[in-house]
């Protein structure tokens, strides 16, 4: 049962551990068969989402958590797509790979962000994104101090 739905498009919600498998798959099924909606479901543990936001590498120079986005790839292993993004020269933006996340840092605003397709297109967008706002308030709403 979902405990909150942010406007975000997010839900946070608890699963018995004896259900725990494919929840993803679980969740897209019944929305394809209940509601004849087929989308793409990404899911983070609470445990993930708190590191995504606790290792956040530009925490000292984004100044506008609206800016920074966290790209979360479909496969963990799709990751390894945005290696060559690495290699090229963004400033003033800049890419930055986590554990299971990219964080992109918009400088101008991702509207004229120029590195956020780059990301999107390396992985034939098949990942989601969220900014570190959006990311900020689902840890409050995992910890429950929302």
């Amino acid at each position: 049962m979902a405990d909150r739905i942010v406007a975000s498009g997010n839900i946070v919600f608890s699963v018995p551990h004896d259900r725990r498998g494919d929840v993803a798959g679980r969740i897209e099924g019944t929305l394809g068969s209940r509601f004849g909606i087929h989308s793409r479901v990404m899911v983070l543990p609470g445990k993930e989402v708190a590191a995504v936001v606790r290792d956040n590498p530009f925490a000292d120079i984004a100044d506008n958590p609206s800016s920074l986005l966290v790209m979360v790839p479909r496969k963990s292993s799709d990751q390894g797509r945005l290696r060559p993004l690495l290699e090229r020269r963004w400033h003033p933006e800049a890419l930055a790979l986590g554990k299971r996340v990219a964080y992109i840092r918009c400088a101008n605003g991702v509207a004229g962000s120029t590195l956020w397709p780059a990301v999107d297109r390396a992985l034939d967008r098949t990942g989601t994104a969220r900014n570190m706002a959006t990311m900020t308030r689902l840890l409050a709403l995992v910890e429950g101090t929302a």
